[in-house]
This record gives C-alpha cells, structure tokens and sequence, in this order.
C-alpha cells in the first residue's frame, strides 16, 4: 500500500477505485485528511468508505449470527457439522434435488443466505462455486420424477436429502436439516423451521441444490425446446401453465400434481401426503466432492 502522502496526490477517481471497488484496506489517517480536503469529491469518498465499514459491520454480524447453531455443535465436540436442504419441491417438472455440505469452523463467506433470498442467479453461481471450493466436503442428491409420482413429493424430498447426505466423502458428527428430519439418519440430526436463513451450513446447502436442479433443467430445456424450462425451471408459472395446455405433458412433468393431471384428464390424487414410508436410497444418483 502507498504511503499516505503519495495516496493524498491521486485523484478522487483513482482513490475510489482503489477503496470502493476494490475494496483494499483504508490506511490510518486517510479518511480523516479526505474529510479536511477542501474538495466535495472527497467529503463525498470519505462518506462512502465510512458507509463501506457499517456495511461490513453489519455483515460480520449476520454472518456471525448465521453460525449460531454450528458455534453451539461445535462447543460440544461435533466438529463436522452438515447443512442439508432440498430445492424443487413446487414445481411441476423436474427432479427435486437436495444438497449436503460441511463448511469449515467458523466459516464467514459475504453474501451467504437462503437461496430463495438471492434473486441474481449469477451471484447465487458465484456463491456455489465459493461454497465448493471452500467446503470440507459437499455433494447433491435426485429424487426423479417417476419416484415422486411414486411416493409423493414430500417423501421424494426426503430420499433426495438422503442421498445428498449419504453422497458425502467424510461422515458428519451432526447434522442440520431445514424443517425435517432425514429418515435413517446415521448420525445425530436436528430439523430446524426456517433453517436455510437461520443457519450458514444450511443456505450453503440450499444454495447447492438450487444452482444444481437449476442448471439440470437447462438440459432439460435443450430436451425440450419451446415450454420454457430454462426460465421458469418447471414452476408453475403462468407461462409454464399455457404451455403445458397447449403442448401436453412431457415425460419429466410430475404426474401427481394436481395441474398436470388436469391436462392429462385424469382425476386428482386424495393420498394422504405423509402415509408412505420412504425407501431406501441405495439407487442413489449423487454428485459429490
């Protein structure tokens, strides 16, 4: 980093290149000689660096409050904690997918959140690659789309979360889940309601497994061209409803719900939701590193 003196003879311009986008760390004394600068640019830089430091506060914060559950595990001696969560439960094509992954202790990655809250789906790529990268291990599981007309959405869920969990290459000691609780879980487990916002291990897993069913339907969207997949991803938007009436149901549309039956002709299911156990995931299809 240049000194002092030699940071006060570059323009405002450069200076905010330098301390806003990219961010480098502000030496001691240069906020204060910005805002006794006679110059407005650079009262106005001194104001943005000192909104860029609460803004990194605030972050650390939530960061640091997102890893409360995992600082308690870990304080008890479980010190490979896993995140499980599933993504594409509504919509009416496609798989539903889960993802699995142990971060390391005290993990703190900007940005990290619940899927569904991370509305640029560049950014949430970014993140999935960062959480890869960084994990102590990570892996993603399928329930297909005959296996969810075959024991229900929920329960399908619940097989995805599975393989997803038994698709890791090192054991966890616990594991958290958002909402539920994985049937045959090998290792100690907690369901927690809200979990993908409430928990880092958790959104990273969200996060995974959205990216994941997200970039699986636009293979699917090269399958089938002209219903859409690679903008609505199966969900029952009011595009993807048109569609499905105009053209008929494909192959990966589920059976069992309610708005493709209708264009099938066929009479609505009455199962109870919860009523069939959930097989055993030994035909698992899983990716994992």
């Amino acid at each position: 980093m240049p000194l002092l003196e030699d940071l006060l003879h570059k323009s405002i311009p450069e200076l905010r290149e330098i301390f806003l986008e990219r961010r480098r760390r502000v030496p001691r004394g240069l906020l204060e000689a910005l805002e006794s600068d006679n110059r407005n640019g650079a009262h106005q830089l001194a104001k943005q660096i000192r909104k860029r430091y609460r803004s990194n506060r605030s972050e650390g914060q939530r960061l640091h409050t997102l890893l409360r559950f995992e600082i308690e595990l870990w304080a008890q001696g479980y010190s490979l904690v896993a995140g499980v969560d599933e993504a594409g439960m509504a919509p009416l094509a496609g798989p539903v997918v889960a993802g699995a992954v142990i971060l390391p202790q005290n993990y703190k990655l900007r940005g990290l959140n619940d899927s569904k809250k991370i509305l640029d789906h560049e950014r949430r790529e970014e993140l999935a690659l960062q959480i890869k990268q960084d994990a102590v291990c990570w892996a993603v599981g399928f329930a297909e789309v005959e296996e969810i007309d075959r024991i229900n959405i929920y329960h399908a869920g619940l097989l995805a979360m599975q393989r997803a969990l038994l698709g890791l290459s090192c054991l966890p000691n616990f594991v958290l889940v958002d909402a539920r609780k994985i049937p045959q879980c090998p290792v100690p487990q907690r369901g927690i309601i809200h979990g993908d916002a409430l928990s880092a291990t958790i959104a990273a897993a969200s996060i995974i497994a959205k990216t994941t069913r997200d970039a699986h339907m636009l293979e699917l969207d090269a399958l089938y061209a002209g219903y859409g997949f690679a903008s609505h991803k199966g969900y029952p938007t009011p595009e993807h409803c048109r569609t499905l009436k105009e053209l008929g149901a494909l192959p990966i549309h589920r059976r069992s719900f309610g708005r493709v039956r209708e264009v099938l002709g066929l009479d609505p299911i009455q199962n109870e939701l919860f009523e069939e156990p959930v097989p055993a995931p030994e035909a698992a299809a899983v990716a994992s590193a």
